[in-house]
């Protein structure tokens, strides 16, 4: 059984993590096949969103712990600090769709993603304490920011699941959505920013990575300097004559 399967919808594709049977649990060949897959979709200008998602009835329970063996920090280094780095600079929209349990790496992997969508029945897990870890795959960087520290700690150190709906609220994903809509409300989504100016998106993507640790004056200039790539692309000037002829644009994604 392939672990990671691809549904190459033209303008966006559908990765899946495909372990069902161990709740999609990572193991090498499976993050090397998903590395591949992100790259090939990095890599094809015709591709200009991806949906990540999970087969069966889970999301991702992290790390398949029947195949791990040696230096945790090896593992780290060689698959899950690179998987969440070509998340983030993906030069497209990546939206996950958490259709079940995200534990321990598979919920910090679901929250690297630019738009993640959960279905009510899903439950987030920081389990790392539960064996004596700390989180890792981004999870102490990225929940502070989205949470704040308080609720972050928490979350970590009690290692509680919280439900897709709290998630929602706290302002940890952007939607829950009732399980039987997951994946068409995904779907329609991916497929919405794939027909967006995706040389724009790329860059607030960009945006957003280096606020975190710019200061103001070096985000100001920042802007000053993406705003300027991005009104050199051919997808704003379509924006700009569609609005002025008042009708929908046609964007290419194409950077000249």
């Amino acid at each position: 059984m392939d672990p990671i399967l691809i549904d190459n919808r033209g303008a966006w594709r559908v990765v899946t993590l495909n372990r069902p049977d161990r709740l999609n649990a990572f193991n090498e060949a499976m993050h090397r096949v998903l590395a591949k897959a992100l790259d090939d979709a990095a890599a094809d200008i015709d591709c200009r969103a991806v949906l990540l998602t999970g087969a069966g009835r889970g999301f991702c329970a992290g790390q398949d712990l029947a195949a791990i063996s040696g230096d945790l920090g090896t593992a780290i280094e060689n698959f899950y600090n690179p998987l969440v780095r070509r998340i983030a600079a993906m030069n497209k929209p990546v939206v996950c769709a958490v259709n079940g349990t995200a534990a321990g790496a598979g919920a910090n992997i679901a929250l690297a993603c630019d738009i993640v969508l959960a279905a009510r029945s899903a439950k987030f897990i920081q389990s790392f304490a539960k064996i004596g870890l700390v989180p890792d795959s981004g999870g102490t960087w990225l929940l502070p920011r989205l949470i704040g520290e308080a609720r972050a700690k928490a979350l970590a150190m009690l290692a509680e699941p919280i439900s897709a709906e709290t998630a929602e609220n706290w302002g940890m994903i952007w939607r829950a959505v009732d399980d039987d809509q997951l994946q068409s409300e995904a779907e329609a989504l991916a497929a919405h920013l794939a027909s967006q100016p995706t040389q724009g998106l790329a860059m607030i993507k960009q945006a957003f990575s280096k606020s975190a640790t710019n200061t103001l004056d070096a985000q100001l200039d920042l802007e000053r300097d993406l705003q300027r790539r991005a009104g050199e692309t051919p997808d704003y000037a379509e924006g700009i004559n569609a609005f002025t002829a008042k009708r929908p644009p046609n964007f290419t994604g194409r950077p000249k």
